[in-house]
């Protein structure tokens, strides 16, 4: 195309310059023409080395542009890729947060089932040394009753002892009594005065 162009314009040109020159001889007219067609030569090469040379800009710049494409191609896939990391990212921070959320939720009411639990350890700890206490005081009245019960016991056997003395004495002392009433009576008859005989 900008071949194209470049030859009709120095076409035009060199019509342009033979109009105004004045008719000389055909020797000196073919000189010129020779000239010219030399010069038409001479331009024709740098133009083709010209197009030669933008052919290759516009292939150079055609292969840019698609390493260009190629490049924002993968950087807009490496892009959506690194959106949707952003997004997993965000929503798993979210997940954590409400776990944190759960977790301080579930620590908060474990301290406090924990205090809960402490104080009613505490309590069951002072109940139970209350009822430790109770027993063994409820042990030692149990010993000392148990004494009492022995030493009761014991008297109780020395008392029947003394009770079964006591009236193997107090039998033995009223046979005595009615032995020595028997042997009283005996001697008062014995020593009684006798009737005389008439």
């Amino acid at each position: 195309m900008h071949r194209k162009k470049l030859l009709k314009k120095q076409a035009t040109l060199r019509k342009r310059q033979r109009r105004k020159q004045k008719p000389r001889p055909k020797r000196k007219i073919s000189l010129v023409k020779a000239q010219l067609a030399e010069k038409a030569v001479q331009a024709a090469k740098a133009a083709n080395a010209a197009l030669s040379g933008k052919e290759a800009m516009v292939e150079q710049l055609r292969e840019e542009v698609k390493e260009a494409r190629s490049v924002v191609q993968e950087e807009t896939s490496s892009l959506q890729q690194a959106q949707a990391n952003v997004n997993t990212a965000i929503q798993a921070a979210r997940q954590s947060q409400n776990q944190l959320k759960t977790l301080t939720n579930a620590v908060r009411i474990a301290k406090s089932n924990m205090v809960n639990a402490q104080a009613a350890a505490n309590g069951a700890q002072r109940s139970l040394r209350e009822k430790e206490e109770l027993l063994e005081a409820a042990k030692r009245r149990v010993d000392e009753l148990s004494n009492q019960l022995r030493s009761a016991r014991q008297d109780l056997v020395n008392t029947n002892r003394a009770a079964a003395k006591a009236n193997a004495a107090a039998q033995e002392a009223k046979m005595n009594a009615t032995r020595n009433k028997r042997r009283l009576a005996n001697l008062r008859r014995l020593h009684a005065p006798r009737p005389s005989a008439a």
